[in-house]
């Protein structure tokens, strides 16, 4: 994509001295009110350079650079220099590249192939897969894409909450209450009711507390009973667990968990007491991170056994042997925070360097009306369940419009669950939220439903102008040399140009690990080609004029497909 910024640098440079054209491009703004043009280049700093008052400079490069072709006009007010660009080349500009990278329009070469692991997802085995997980599993695998899309190699990482103290209290929980009819059947809903049976015994029983603990032990030393009821626990829940991720598309190249990381881990100690970091508080072995303001970094137990910084200090180094990424991303809840601190840097006092390459992506919790979310208490709201609501939910909807019967089950999924992945990208990550059905589930307003039937009438469109015309589909090079004054309206310009900086929100996007300034962008681009949809007749007689529109509402429909792909929502072509 030509960048404007970059083009205006090159027209100014020659006649500026004494900066250069990267210096010229930074000064190169867009003013907040576009009756100032669309971009404009403020002279104070010229000044000095060119002994003239600022006024005087900017009225001496309008003369200048009036006649170039990327100008419609150029005004000199003040001490300002407004441009407003051609609105005949930009669009050109912009329908060309869009016909030309097509599904990679947005996309860039910025990561060279290298590595970038993203870390999500991450349920713990046993435990119900619920509506508190759909944050890390959503975002993550947004975060891959868009990381794929500029050019990096990712690695999706699903690190298993598949070892700690939990699974003492699950098998303990099995050796007393469980049947290996009742798990098969339903796993995760019939270890939940024994992992909360546990906790409402425990509390009477405190010989059950102390049996898990030794239970765990026992399977941290590898014994025999224990690992083979531990693989078994694993294996049945893997089972449901992938079966919501195929409902929404996601997949992983890693499904390595703690457990993986079992045997690595007394190297990594070793590693810390020859270094000096270890210290002995109470019988537990730590790393005191008070000099840096942190809390002491737990590295084993008072009863030897490991916890989860010490898993992720073995895998975090195993990762960086293995692939050498440039960046680890760890996309886990903000309650987290404090032990990503700590983690990297315990990392960082090891003399690894590369600590500075980890990032902990944090995000917002998700609550009931009636409070925080519970697994020991068992208030949990299966992901599973939403989903399949979501999709329920759609289908009566898609009824009421009568849509064509054939088409009801694959709208009513894609749509569905789109709504909910949708709706969990649309606002900064880092906010807390109710999880309320009415709000997760409403198909009005800026919503992924509203979205894709943006990007579904865009296709309708185009089939109706084949059917009608006979116009084939557009396609790389259509742009060059036809009459394309018809998109020089309001409606029509103005969503241009947020096709044209759909580019620059994906790059932003990267930068701050934030999904939803895409979500917000394509919901631009839906009400910008809805507003132009209903402003202009686009099936006109005229074949230039037709074909010219027939390009936007083709690249509109591209940007909308490109933007929900980066969030993991598919684009239906028909609703």
């Amino acid at each position: 994509m030509t960048d404007i910024r970059e083009e205006i640098a090159k027209i100014l440079s020659p006649h500026i001295d004494g900066m250069t054209e990267e210096e010229i491009k930074q000064l190169v703004e867009v003013p907040a009110d576009t009756s100032h043009g669309d971009y404009a280049f403020p002279c104070f700093k010229l000044a000095k350079l060119m002994r003239k008052a600022p006024p005087l400079i900017a009225a001496e490069l309008a003369e200048k650079i009036k006649d170039a072709e990327l100008f419609e006009s150029v005004e000199p007010i003040n001490a300002f220099l407004n441009m407003f660009i051609s609105r005949e080349f930009f669009t050109r500009e912009v329908l060309s590249e869009v016909l030309s990278e097509a599904d990679r329009f947005g996309g860039s070469g910025e990561g060279g192939g290298k590595t970038v692991i993203v870390e999500f997802s991450s349920p713990n085995i046993a435990k119900p897969f619920h509506i508190g997980h759909i944050r890390t599993t959503v975002i993550g695998n947004s975060l891959y894409k868009i990381f794929d899309f500029l050019g990096y190699k990712v690695v999706r990482m699903n690190h298993l909450g598949d070892y700690g103290t939990q699974f003492g209290k699950m098998i303990t929980a099995y050796r007393h209450w469980g049947s290996r009819e009742e798990v098969e059947a339903a796993p995760i809903k019939t270890l939940l009711a024994y992992y909360v049976r546990f906790h409402e015994e425990e509390k009477n029983d405190p010989s059950l507390t102390e049996e898990a603990r030794e239970a765990f032990a026992a399977l941290e030393r590898g014994e025999k009973e224990e690992k083979e009821l531990w693989q078994w626990i694993r294996d049945e829940s893997l089972k449901e667990f992938r079966r919501v991720y195929d409902m929404m598309d996601i997949d992983f190249d890693d499904w390595s968990g703690e457990s993986f990381y079992t045997d690595k881990m007394p190297a990594v100690i070793e590693e810390l007491k020859e270094k000096g970091l270890l210290k002995e508080s109470q019988g537990a072995q730590i790393v005191d991170l008070e000099p840096y303001g942190l809390t002491p970094a737990i590295i084993t137990k008072s009863d030897g056994t490991s916890i989860y910084l010490t898993r992720d200090l073995a895998s975090a180094i195993y990762r960086k042997k293995t692939y050498d990424f440039s960046k680890s991303i760890y996309v886990v809840a903000s309650q987290q925070d404090l032990h990503f601190k700590q983690l990297f840097k315990v990392l960082e006092l090891m003399g690894y360097e590369w600590a500075k390459d980890c990032v902990h992506v944090n995000f917002g919790m998700v609550s009931l009306p009636e409070g925080t979310l519970s697994t020991r208490k068992g208030r949990v709201v299966f992901l599973e369940d939403v989903l399949n609501t979501a999709v329920e939910k759609t289908r009566e909807i898609v009824l009421e419009k009568g849509v064509n019967a054939e088409l009801i089950d694959e709208t009513s999924k894609t749509v569905g669950i789109g709504a909910v992945m949708f709706n969990e990208l649309s606002s900064g990550r880092i906010k807390d939220y109710v999880f309320d059905w009415d709000e997760i589930l409403n198909f009005d307003g800026e919503t992924g439903p509203y979205v894709q039937y943006t990007h579904a009438r865009c296709a309708s469109v185009l089939r109706n102008a084949a059917e009608k015309f006979g116009d084939a589909a557009p396609k790389a090079g259509d742009a060059e040399g036809i009459r394309l004054s018809s998109l020089l309206t309001p409606a029509a310009y103005e969503l241009t140009k947020l096709i044209y900086t759909f580019p620059d929100a994906v790059e932003d996007a990267c930068r701050k690990y934030e999904p939803s300034v895409i979500t917000r962008h394509i919901i631009r681009v839906a009400q910008g080609f809805n507003k132009f949809y209903h402003d202009e007749h686009i099936l006109v007689d005229d074949a230039e004029e037709r074909k010219a529109k027939l390009l936007l509402t083709y690249a509109s429909m591209q940007t909308i497909r490109n933007g929900l792909g980066l969030l993991g929502v598919k684009a239906p072509e028909r609703m």
